[in-house]
């Protein structure tokens, strides 16, 4: 696996111009993740994705897969900080399938919903339905999102070395870091991604898409 050094923005631009530069694999739209840990900046670079998107002719969706946890009575049933279920039961796939990535893959209505319940209220967000014309993007961030089954089109998997995890992870968050290790173990993600990014050094990541221009 080479990787190649690439800034920040330019990090964001390069994967912009490599979904404008094809089409979908699977359908009319373009269903994009970015996985990885909080602490290597997933929601920053999504963000910066969707920025990057709508002036190459392709409208974006962000969508944050926080946003469609499980009900708190349900993945905190076993507590707080229980490493297994923040791995296993947190991200409720079965809404975030049916309600965002079912409807952007083959045969969708492009009908989707951009939120579902408020992690820090555990309340429905009550957003309503958008539609996403052909040619757009969905981008969505969120740790632990490979290996799920989830049917995504292009992956892109920010990688932490476990010193570079612990260190920046915050104090209160610690409790999770089994939880990437034994998704590092048992996922692979780094050899699963479309897309590998080095991301120790926010200042100077590297990553495997190639030249960076």
């Amino acid at each position: 696996m080479q990787f190649t050094p690439i800034s920040r923005p330019r990090l964001a631009a390069a994967l912009a111009e490599k979904i404008a530069g094809q089409d979908p694999p699977a359908g009319p739209w373009w269903r994009v993740a970015v996985d990885g840990a909080p602490a290597a900046g997933t929601a920053e670079l999504a963000d910066d994705l969707a920025a990057a998107l709508p002036p190459l002719g392709h409208p974006a969706l962000r969508v944050r897969a926080a946003d469609f946890w499980r009900p708190a009575s349900l993945r905190l049933e076993y507590g707080h900080e229980d490493v297994d279920a923040y791995y296993q039961l947190w991200l409720d796939t079965g809404a975030l399938r049916r309600e965002v990535l079912d409807p952007l893959g083959p045969g969708g209505s492009g009908r989707a919903l951009p939120s579902l319940r408020d992690p820090g209220t555990d309340r429905a967000t009550r957003a309503e339905y958008v539609e996403l014309p052909p040619g757009g993007v969905l981008v969505l961030d969120g740790p632990l999102l490979l290996g799920q089954g989830l049917p995504l089109d292009l992956t892109v998997h920010l990688r932490l070395s476990p010193a570079a995890l612990a260190r920046r992870t915050d104090e209160a968050e610690r409790w999770t870091l089994p939880a990437y290790a034994r998704y590092s173990d048992e996922v692979l993600p780094e050899e699963t991604a479309d897309v590998t990014v080095r991301a120790d050094d926010p200042r100077h990541p590297a990553w495997t898409g190639g030249q960076s221009g």
